[in-house]
């Protein structure tokens, strides 16, 4: 019975001299960085990273209109070294496990972006929610330098425009840390990352007057789907090529396609719904897919002569509207195939859940013979839900 209560004494002083802030850090002794890009330069690794300068976006009286980031950037063997290397120009321990977004040149994506990823996912202060864009014919601390309109904080900007553009567009596609791992590693699937440019002149990027102005001089895009083969980038996929591919991995959640006219024009379909369904299928030893696409939208702008207030007219601006999404998707798929010879649209993962016993015999070539040659049939079925708030349109009744 005393040796309990000694025991339990014992535990009592030692609770006494404990704390659970033992590894406490203020936040004015942190540089919080939003997000990050990697470069190769002359066999080394250049990391940049963008760091929120607090009293600049701080909403209170006596905050200042000045630029509310600021860019420090390292250069080493690795990319562990180059990130440690800032500390000898930033004030404070930079602090990742807010980072936003990382953007990868273009020049090291193209030479593999394997060991930097490594990194990253290794790394205990960084989680794997952040986006994952590629530095389209510029580099990674180019596109970080770039001040933006609307949010004070370019990271912030990239995150909410590759964001909207991904739910409102289609041509883009929003990839985090872990989905970009999970595709390296899974069998019959290789990469897809969306690429960002800068539209105008970098150089005058930075400058706090360019954002001060009603059109900037320079500013950042994203535009087209960068195709990889294992963790090296081999390419780009246009516009159209980029909203293909979203469509047949069932990615769109609203987007506008260009549908033609019975007669002459065209007119705008907004998707409003989409459903793509893919389906592997082995016939006498040889793969084939099956791609079924359903889609709903309304009638977003008319700009040809057409009776839209007839059923015949709905009935036949649905087929060319199917005819449409087959003849994109197709083109798509051919495209990667011919040019790329690797399978970012995950058939080969399908063909797999199908039928795994040939899929052991397939998967070792699988994209050098197999994908190049794979059958994908491919079918459409789309509705026209609405006209807007008008029937047919104005523009053939005015006079000149």
């Amino acid at each position: 019975m005393i040796g309990k209560t000694i025991t339990l004494l014992c535990i009592c002083l030692l609770i006494l001299f404990t704390t659970g802030c033992w590894n406490r850090v203020e936040l004015n002794e942190l540089a919080i960085s939003v997000g990050q890009g990697i470069d190769k330069e002359d066999d080394k690794y250049k990391v940049s990273t963008q760091i929120v300068i607090p009293s600049e976006v701080a909403l209170k009286a006596g905050a200042t209109s000045g630029i509310p980031v600021t860019l420090f950037t390292g250069t080493e063997e690795t990319v562990f070294e180059a990130m440690r290397e800032i500390t000898t120009v930033s004030p404070r321990k930079i602090y990742h496990s807010h980072l936003r977004i990382l953007v990868i040149g273009e020049e090291l994506a193209k030479e593999g972006i394997g060991k930097v990823l490594d990194f990253y996912a290794r790394d205990h202060e960084y989680r794997t929610d952040f986006y994952i864009v590629i530095a389209k014919e510029t580099t990674a601390e180019n596109i970080l330098s770039m001040l933006t309109t609307i949010e004070k904080i370019p990271s912030n900007n990239m995150l909410s425009s590759l964001e909207t553009s991904e739910k409102t567009w289609a041509p883009t596609t929003s990839v985090t840390l872990h989905e970009l791992i999970r595709s390296l590693v899974t069998e019959g699937k290789s990469p897809i990352l969306t690429g960002i440019e800068i539209i105008g002149d970098p150089s005058i990027g930075d400058n706090v007057q360019n954002i001060e102005q009603i059109n900037p001089a320079a500013y950042l895009k994203y535009s087209g789907i960068a195709v990889f083969k294992r963790d090296r980038m081999l390419g780009w996929l246009n516009e159209e090529q980029s909203r293909g591919y979203n469509i047949i991995t069932d990615n769109v959640k609203n987007t506008v396609a260009n549908v033609q006219c019975p007669s002459e024009g065209e007119l705008n379909f907004e998707v409003i719904h989409s459903k793509t369904k893919v389906k592997g299928d082995v016939e006498n030893g040889i793969p084939k897919i099956d791609v079924s696409i359903e889609a709903e939208g309304n009638i977003g702008e008319v700009k040809c002569a057409i009776d839209l207030t007839k059923p015949k007219t709905i009935y036949e601006l649905e087929k060319l509207a199917e005819e449409s999404f087959i003849k994109l998707t197709k083109g798509t798929i051919k495209t990667v195939q011919e040019d790329f010879g690797v399978d970012i649209f995950g058939f080969g993962d399908i063909i797999h859940r199908s039928d795994p016993e040939l899929w052991k015999k397939l998967k070792k070539d699988w994209n050098e013979k197999h994908f190049t040659d794979l059958e994908v049939n491919v079918k459409a079925d789309i509705k026209i839900r609405r006209l807007g708030k008008i029937g047919n349109s104005f523009l053939p009744e005015m006079k000149e």
